[in-house]
Order: C-alpha cells, then structure tokens, then sequence
C-alpha cells in the first residue's frame, strides 16, 4: 500500500519489510515496515470497509509490541470509525480499545485521559466525545478528582514537571459567578480541586474558560481542564492546530496521535500538512527518551 500510495504521487520512498528487532539500522536508507496482517485495499480518500481488518490489525500489532517492550510507544494515525464501526470494531475510538487492552488480571480497566499538548497550550477535556445536554450530568467531583489525579502523575513522570500546575475551566460562564449562573462549579468543581489540594495537587479554580487562555494567563499554569470537548480544544487548536498532539495519559505506555481528523478531502492528493504526525512522533520520542523517567 505505502509503495503504491508513493508511486502514485511521484515519490521515491524505498520500503523494507523487516521484523521490529531489526528496523533501527533501516532507516538511513528506506522505510522499515512491519508487516501486520492482510493486505489493505481502499483508495486513498474513500472510506472503505474492506480494509478495516487491516487496520485493527494493525493496531493489535501495534500494541503487542509496545506491551512487549518491542517499541518504545505507539503512535496512531487518525482512524475513520465509521469504517472499523462496519467490520464490527466495538470500541468507539482508538482510546477506548487501548484502555481495554490494558486490562489487569482483574479485569481492571485504567482510566484513559485525552490531553492535547503543544508548546503553547496543554489541554484535557474531562468529559470528551458526548452530547453537550449530558456534560453537566457527567462532569462529577469523582471524575475530576480521578481526571486530576493522572494528569498531576503523567505531567511529573512523562513530562519531567516536578510540580505541575492544574487549571480547572469552571463548566458555566464565569464560573458561575457563586452559584447565581449555575451551581456546577460551587457544588462539584470546587470541592474536587479542594480534594486534589489536600492530596498535595497544585489544583487551582475554577477559572472563567473566557479568560484562561490568553498569554498571560498561559504563564500561570501548565494544563488546563476542561469541563467538556469544544471548551478547551477550540483554543488549543486555535492557538497550534498543526503543532498540536492528541496524547493519552493514564495507560501503562506512551500514546501519541495528531490532534485531527482523517481528511478524505485530501488524502491521496499530495497537500495534506503532516506536521501534526510529526510533533506526534517527535513527542513520543521525547517523553520515552533513554535516560529519563518513564
């Protein structure tokens, strides 16, 4: 596939199948790759269902290997869902099948957390992919404890910050301005920051969103904590759409993605940006660099 794709826009790309144990010397003079499962068939830009066991199986590989230890973290490229909904995929995105992939014994399953992270901005939406009518009924002082605990553990032993500073957006405008615009923000985030505070978390809030992210206010934290998906990603990706990461934190191993979508409208052509691909990588490479904390 990669060969054709390469043949198609008239580049000069040389492809190795190789075994993990046997990519590093690969690189100066081709593309290692590792081989995964069947054959993937969709043209570039349509989706395509045919190829969906491709793609899962790749991903299986994927994460057989960074489990193994094989590869140092995993990097995903953005998925077309509907397409892996239509071969029977049973989770709704990359992050949830990671999570139950990194099941314990007990049947455990940890608690994944979407973070968007650039040089200027680092972001979580403590409730994601959900209908904004069902944010104010999900957004509980459980979830944000537990939210606010991964991402003070992940942003000291991924991010080398030895005391990070957690920003909570309040969930109603100007925070609710003590309760007369909503009680959210009194009754539920309030009390989660206090509960953060005396586990010893820099948890600071809740702040107006409207005013949380401009540069000085920046300066004042090292992520924010959104109560919902468009609150904190608009201005992430206002600010570095192309430079933005999707990271995950609370699993057991690095995972990076772009911060964007599939882009039908271009694959194929030649003129889709991979900048974000390539913070992704260079990310992933970062936080599992030899000779830091993992």
């Amino acid at each position: 596939m990669l060969e054709d794709r390469a043949r198609r826009l008239g580049l000069r790309v040389p492809i190795c199948a190789v075994e993990p144990q046997n990519a590093n010397g690969i690189f100066d003079t081709a593309l290692p790759v590792v081989a995964a499962g069947p054959r993937a068939t969709a043209e570039p830009g349509v989706p395509d269902a045919t190829s969906a066991a491709a793609v899962v199986q790749s991903l299986d590989r994927a994460v057989d290997l960074v489990m193994s230890g094989a590869a140092r973290a995993l990097v995903t490229a953005p998925l077309a869902k509907s397409v892996v909904y239509a071969a029977g995929f049973p989770f709704p995105g990359h992050t949830e099948y990671l999570a139950a992939r990194c099941a314990t014994p007990d049947g455990t399953i940890p608690h994944p957390v979407m973070m968007i992270w650039s040089p200027l901005l680092a972001v979580v939406p403590a409730t994601i992919h959900i209908p904004l009518a069902q944010v104010p009924a999900r957004v509980t002082q459980d979830l944000l404890v537990q939210t606010g605990r991964i991402v003070d553990h992940d942003m000291r032993t991924r991010f080398a910050i030895a005391a990070p500073r957690l920003a909570f957006a309040g969930l109603n405008p100007h925070a609710g301005e003590d309760g007369t615009l909503g009680r959210e923000d009194e009754d539920v985030v309030r009390p989660a920051i206090a509960a953060l505070r005396a586990e010893g978390i820099d948890a600071r809030g809740p702040r107006p969103a409207d005013t949380l992210f401009h540069e000085e206010a920046r300066a004042g934290y090292d992520v924010v904590i959104g109560m919902y998906h468009d609150q904190v990603l608009i201005p992430a990706k206002t600010l570095a759409f192309h430079d933005g990461v999707n990271v995950t934190l609370g699993l057991p191993f690095v995972r990076t993605s772009p911060d964007h979508g599939t882009a039908f409208d271009l694959a194929g052509t030649g003129r889709a940006n991979p900048t974000s691909l390539l913070a992704a990588l260079r990310l992933a490479w970062r936080l599992t660099a030899p000779g830091r904390a993992a």
